[in-house]
């Protein structure tokens, strides 16, 4: 008898969600398809890739470049190819692997998501010091443990 694992078992990089209180609009720029931008709203991030919620149809390619800018993060560069696209009516939910990204930049994706969780885990155990200071997903933080005098 064969066990499958579960979605979050077969993932590489840990992810997390920025749906809770920190859904923004952010804009692809698109440079391989005429350089044009696509607006989207990002689900979630993990160092191998991303999912992105979008109001009109995706680019139609396997894959392309873009311009990743989130708080914490500078502009980007980053080659990713599309691994999934479900659409529920005028909505899509696609789902992106990173193809090329800068070490650093994967790494300080990774760390955002490793401390995001931890602060979960603190915060579920009711810990008084839910907050650390040199927390990197502190920049895209909006949980009501956050503490305000930490960098930002």
């Amino acid at each position: 008898m064969s066990e499958k694992k579960s979605g979050a078992e077969r993932r590489r990089h840990r992810r997390f969600s920025v749906v809770e209180g920190m859904i923004e609009p952010i804009s692809l720029e698109l440079s391989g398809l005429g350089h044009h931008d696509q607006p989207a709203i990002m689900t979630d991030l993990s160092a191998g890739g991303m999912s992105l919620l979008m109001f009109c149809a995706p680019p139609q390619t396997k894959s392309f470049e873009m311009v990743l800018a989130i708080p914490g993060l500078e502009k980007a560069p980053i080659e990713a190819s599309v691994v999934r696209v479900h659409q529920k009516g005028e909505t899509y939910s696609i789902g992106l692997s990173f193809t090329k990204i800068a070490k650093k930049i994967q790494e300080l994706i990774g760390s955002m998501a490793d401390d995001n969780a931890d602060c979960e885990t603190r915060v579920a155990l009711r810990l008084p010091e839910a907050c650390v200071p040199d927390c990197k997903f502190h920049t895209l933080c909006a949980k009501p443990v956050k503490a305000p005098h930490w960098k930002k």
